[in-house]
């Protein structure tokens, strides 16, 4: 997530990701928060995901890049056990008041793919992840695994190359990391961390159906980086390609839902 331009928006989210917090049972039972538990959350957004544990642990501290989540989310979950932060996660080693060990654990959902996408402070995140936990605290985490979304990052690059942005330009436009299981355990390993569990599950995920959801509103909300990159006149157009070149990938006959080929990627790993 961008630190110079807010690219999200509560009722965006909702509208067209608001399948996001809600698959996220697998992870909630890595987690299996406790009552004594002080537990950071990584990218917290709106604070959806968060409310799902906040009322059985002692403390959360949420921090994401948005303003306008982080507002979302004082707003909806204004709990004495909850503190909503606007910190750009990726120089979160610049946290001193974060980074200090005291963490029982620490959980990040749907988040990482954006926050490592830079790969010069990708490594400094998850050092300053692993020096916010107390020693044998543990990190729970969800995000988009290698293969994720690739129907989608293929139309919105050809779009762009389309519309004359040059190849090299239109794939450096492109706002996530999607690390395999190997490159995650290293990385983690490399650290210091002891790896419990890392795994990848292909989950094809229906998109809303709402006004202003499905796959335009998911494209004009996910896709924004991409889209950026063009003049701001020709934004419209560019969509309605993508999900003209989309649309008979990811429709299904039977009942025209629409579903995106995410692949997921999680693990638990310990601070030793």
């Amino acid at each position: 997530m961008s630190s110079t331009k807010d690219q999200w928006s509560a009722e965006a989210y909702s509208a067209s990701a608001s399948f996001v917090p809600k698959l996220t049972q697998k992870l909630l039972s890595y987690l299996a928060p406790q009552p004594t538990d002080k537990i950071l959350d990584v990218g917290c957004g709106d604070g959806k995901f968060t409310a799902n544990f906040l009322p059985a642990v002692d403390s959360v501290l949420g921090i994401d890049a948005s303003p306008a989540m982080i507002e979302s989310a004082m707003k909806d979950y204004n709990d004495p056990r909850a503190e909503w932060r606007v910190v750009d996660c990726r120089y979160l080693d610049k946290e001193e008041t974060i980074v200090n060990g005291s963490w029982d654990k620490v959980i990040s959902n749907a988040a990482l793919h954006w926050i490592l996408r830079d790969s010069s402070t990708r490594l400094n995140t998850l050092r300053a992840i692993h020096g916010s936990l107390k020693p044998g605290g543990t990190f729970v985490f969800e995000m988009g695994g290698h293969g994720n979304v690739p129907e989608v990052m293929t139309a919105l690059i050809y779009t762009l190359v389309q519309h004359g942005v040059p190849a090299e330009k239109a794939k450096a436009a492109n706002p996530w990391f999607f690390p395999s299981d190997v490159w995650m355990k290293n990385a983690l390993e490399s650290i210091g961390f002891q790896v419990d569990k890392v795994e990848i599950e292909y989950r094809p995920t229906k998109l809303t159906a709402e006004a202003n959801g499905g796959l335009a509103g998911w494209i004009k909300l996910m896709g924004a980086p991409f889209l950026d990159v063009l003049p701001e006149e020709k934004r419209d157009d560019a969509v309605k390609q993508i999900c003209d070149i989309l649309e008979p990938v990811v429709t299904r006959e039977e009942d025209g839902s629409q579903w995106l080929g995410y692949v997921r990627l999680r693990g638990i790993a310990k601070k030793i």
